[in-house]
């Protein structure tokens, strides 16, 4: 006889899965019932389990152990996953109803509190079913686990979601104290579970269903009066070994099975590792956030290898020639910038998951305990990792442009205008792009929960703010020497000391304790060292752009510059527009000015003819003030020209 098949059933990790992805994740059971009763459908067509068709009912046999499978156990979960989910969506209704009764009177009053309560009654009587298909799939995964066909994790599964169905049917019906021990052993197989878990995200899940039952057990050891209800893991610890022996056969027996089963496997599979913030723990307790988590992991491990694999071939071609080495550190680099995309895009889809689910709790309205860390806190970490991740990649991607840069000074070393080399004129502008984005970056990371709660991180932040600001700033300021706009480049200078002064008070009190220098990863390293360096460079730019401006405005850099005539500024305008007193100035120099000839006096018997002399010697003078040389047409072009409009000369 052939040996038979063993099983493998997930009943806990069947019903995560379902829940989140059909609803549940807001509270919509409708829709999960709906899901819930498609699937029992192709379930039953595919085993071959129908009740006949039409009006022709065909009752079904009971199923044989011998033959049976995995869409069986299967089957049986999501009827009673699907009278669960039609039981609390008729809970739900009953409740809303039953506030709708209270705004209203009279006829309409009694009418809403008939159909409330008769919504309650029947929430009631789909629990009871509910439990009726578990306990059917308990005692058939029992027998299995009797036959050796099937694990003891999987028995434990199948046995915490039965007493979590139980104890939530009792707690309905205000049974308060058998409640509680229904559901702390629920709780303990939990524990025991998440204890000899061989993965991270079968970890997870068990602690997952552990939380989600811990506000029962709270409520109904308020309800009883227990000291100390708000403790839920002592009022486990008290309860549970008292009674778990009676409601779960060879409960203790399950465990030690459940020990040895997950020993050899749990040094097989590699687990997720712990995640540290300020030297204490951060709480995955979710199976989602665990998948994207480890491939968060493998891709920083990727990227460690990647590193070491640089650090060797870089100190390998420190032996070689300059030239060859400068060739090779771009390349590396580009490799190196290439090997964060992985773990960015990782990064990525763990946030998107943590903000879901950080909207589904938000949409349940369930609330942490005061001073834990919860999914909020979780998901400002995975923000915080992956906005350093980013700022890492926007560094390592100026490094590789300003190596461009830097090898073209290197070859200009000896010359006296090394500081002036031609550069390819987009090389700034895409280092100014880069800056963007890391203020992008670093402006979102201030305003995190987790980075205003540590004063030494925020001033770190704060301190890496100014610092890219003068570097912005004096980057942009090289975008505008090229294009001779020298006042902007020197405005630029001058607000980046400004920020630079800025950088320098806030890093000096915390350059010895600073979280991010100290921090994994070390993100973006930042010294005193490296602001006064940056300072240096301001300091020189700046006068070589006051040089430079001043030999395009008509000064002299060298004395050969000086043989070369050059016209001053406003000569046209000086010569047509100012008139020069002539006799003034001649007094001035020691001579004395010629005297005009005085005309003879007419007679006096001609009044009109003195009357004419003196109109024509007043024109005559004016003839001799207007002795100035007035350009011709040809000269009016240019400068001389154009000012003459605002001057009013036409």
């Amino acid at each position: 006889m052939s040996e038979k098949p063993k099983l493998h059933f997930q009943a806990l990790q069947i019903a995560n899965e379902q829940r989140n992805a059909y609803g549940l994740r807001y509270s919509d059971y409708e829709r999960y019932r709906k899901h819930c009763y498609n699937r029992t459908h192709r379930l039953r067509s595919s085993l071959k389990m129908t009740y006949g068709r039409g009006r022709e009912f065909k009752k079904l046999p009971p199923i044989n152990l011998d033959t049976v499978k995995d869409g069986h156990l299967q089957l049986l979960l999501f009827e009673a996953e699907r009278a669960w989910a039609h039981s609390q969506e008729m809970h739900q209704e009953s409740l809303k109803l039953a506030s709708t009764a209270k705004t209203l009177k009279g006829a309409a009053r009694e009418d809403a509190e008939r159909k409330s309560s008769s919504s309650r009654k029947h929430a009631t009587r789909r629990m009871r079913r509910s439990i009726h298909w578990a306990t059917q799939l308990l005692s058939h995964c029992q027998a299995l686990y009797a036959q050796g066909r099937l694990s003891a994790e999987d028995l434990a599964q199948v046995t915490a979601y039965t007493l979590i169905l139980n104890g939530r049917f009792l707690r309905q019906r205000y049974d308060f104290e058998d409640a509680l021990i229904q559901l702390c052993v629920a709780h303990n197989l939990l524990d025991a579970l998440a204890a000899a878990a061989a993965t991270s995200r079968a970890q997870a899940l068990a602690v997952a269903f552990a939380d989600e039952i811990g506000p029962e057990i709270r409520h109904c050891a308020h309800e009883i009066r227990r000291e100390k209800a708000y403790d839920v893991d002592a009022v486990v610890a008290e309860v549970a070994p008292q009674h778990r022996n009676a409601l779960v056969q060879e409960c203790d027996a399950l465990l030690s099975q459940l020990g040895k089963e997950s020993g050899g496997a749990a040094e097989e599979r590699g687990k997720l590792k712990e995640l540290l913030w300020e030297g204490e723990p951060v709480p995955i307790r979710n199976p989602e956030l665990v998948d994207v988590l480890l491939k968060v992991q493998e891709a920083e491990e990727k990227l460690a290898q990647a590193r070491k694999a640089e650090e060797k071939s870089a100190t390998a071609s420190a032996a070689e020639g300059e030239k060859k080495r400068g060739a090779h550190g771009a390349k590396s680099k580009r490799g190196g910038v290439a090997s964060y995309d992985a773990i960015l895009l990782a990064l990525s889809e763990a946030e998107d998951v943590s903000r879901k689910l950080v909207e589904a709790q938000k949409m349940s309205g369930a609330t942490a305990a005061a001073g834990t860390r919860d999914v909020h806190f979780v998901h400002a970490y995975i923000v915080y990792q992956l906005l350093a991740r980013r700022v890492q990649r926007d560094l390592l991607l100026m490094a590789t442009l300003l190596h461009q840069l830097q090898a073209a000074q290197r070859s200009h070393s000896g010359h006296s205008k090394a500081r002036k080399v031609q550069v390819d004129s987009r090389l700034y502008p895409a280092i100014v792009k880069l800056l963007d984005s890391v203020l992008q970056s670093l402006e979102q990371m201030r305003t995190l929960t987790i980075v205003d709660e540590s004063p030494d991180l925020a001033s770190a932040v704060e301190a890496r703010l100014a610092y890219t600001k003068a570097r912005r700033c004096y980057y942009l300021a090289w975008c505008y020497a090229p294009l001779k706009k020298y006042a902007e480049a020197l405005t630029l200078t001058q607000h980046a000391s400004i920020y630079l002064r800025e950088c320098r008070s806030t890093l000096a009190g915390t350059i010895e304790t600073d979280p991010i220098n100290d921090g994994e990863p070390a993100f973006y390293p930042l010294s005193l060292a490296d602001v006064d360096k940056l300072e240096e460079e301001l300091t020189l730019d700046s006068t070589s752009f006051k040089t430079d401006w001043f030999a395009y405005n008509g000064g002299a850099l060298d004395p050969e510059s000086s043989k070369t005539h050059k016209k001053p500024l406003f000569f046209d305008i000086a010569l047509n527009y100012i008139s020069l007193d002539m006799d003034r100035l001649q007094e001035r120099a020691g001579k004395a000015p010629k005297e005009a000839e005085v005309p003879k006096a007419a007679p006096a018997s001609h009044p009109a003819v003195e009357k004419k002399t003196t109109t024509s010697r007043a024109k005559v003078e004016e003839i001799e003030r207007a002795a100035t040389p007035e350009p011709s047409a040809q000269a009016r072009g240019g400068l001389s020209s154009l000012l003459g409009g605002w001057w009013g000369r036409r």
